[in-house]
């Protein structure tokens, strides 16, 4: 089950934790990806680990002429054609509101929404043309339960899952799905340094006592990314460990 073979995927924030997992997931069920990030070096240097056929594609999503080319370079490298499109890349800019800078709002909603949006605009295209397309957009937990200094962080992700609901209604009908994953607690090199009092502070906060993996995630957007979940759309799946049952 889940065989992505002859599959094409464009996976954004693809060098980082949970974006690496994802693509060496999409990749090991046989789809190719371009990979994209900001970091051409880094990105360049996670391609080829991966090994095969695959390309990466630097992008500055801050840029929306950047983000408008991007769907349009994948296609080409992939051979006229992209089947999964994975928003995963997000920043953020935590402050409390009443501190909270223009910069530092406009930044997390251009990255993580704005961004994603034009990209999920550009895929539609040649995914309605095909008549069939995966679109996943990685989300957080607290899009869905909010979180004290993440106003513009949780609005971002909260309104992934509002814009991903519109437009899966839109491209029912042509064989394209539109859903999202909502990770909770993932385990990453900034968790990885944190005091080993507060790592139990956090894992007592999750039923299942632990942290997830980034493999965890992926497992999840694997299955969306696949034909088998073609009867599945608008909706989030929520890998949290319990943390927050939705």
């Amino acid at each position: 089950m889940f065989d992505l073979t002859g599959m094409t995927a464009l996976v954004t924030g693809a060098s980082g934790g949970i974006g690496s997992a994802i693509a060496r997931a999409l990749a090991g069920r046989g789809a190719r990806l371009a990979v994209s990030g900001s970091n051409a070096g880094k990105l360049g240097a996670f391609r080829d680990s991966v090994g095969g056929e695959h390309v990466a594609l630097a992008c500055d999503l801050s840029d929306p002429a950047a983000v408008d080319a991007l769907v349009p370079r994948a296609v080409e490298a992939l051979g006229g054609r992209l089947d999964i499109l994975v928003n995963n890349a997000g920043v953020t800019r935590d402050n409390l509101v009443m501190r909270m800078k223009d910069a530092e709002w406009s930044d997390v909603i251009g990255v993580n929404l704005e961004a994603a949006f034009r990209l999920i605009r550009a895929a539609s295209k040649p995914m309605m043309k095909a008549r069939f397309g995966r679109i996943v957009s990685v989300t957080s937990v607290v899009g869905a339960t909010g979180n004290p200094g993440q106003a513009n962080y949780a609005a971002s992700k909260a309104g992934l899952v509002g814009l991903s609901k519109a437009v899966a209604q839109e491209l029912a009908t042509r064989g394209v799905t539109v859903n999202c994953v909502a990770p909770g607690f993932i385990r990453s090199a900034m968790t990885d340094a944190l005091p080993e009092a507060q790592k139990a502070q956090l894992s007592a906060r999750i039923p299942a006592g632990v942290l997830g993996a980034g493999e965890d995630v992926a497992a999840a957007v694997v299955y969306l990314a696949s034909r088998e979940a073609g009867y599945v759309t608008g909706q989030t799946i929520h890998v949290n460990g319990g943390m927050a049952m939705i």
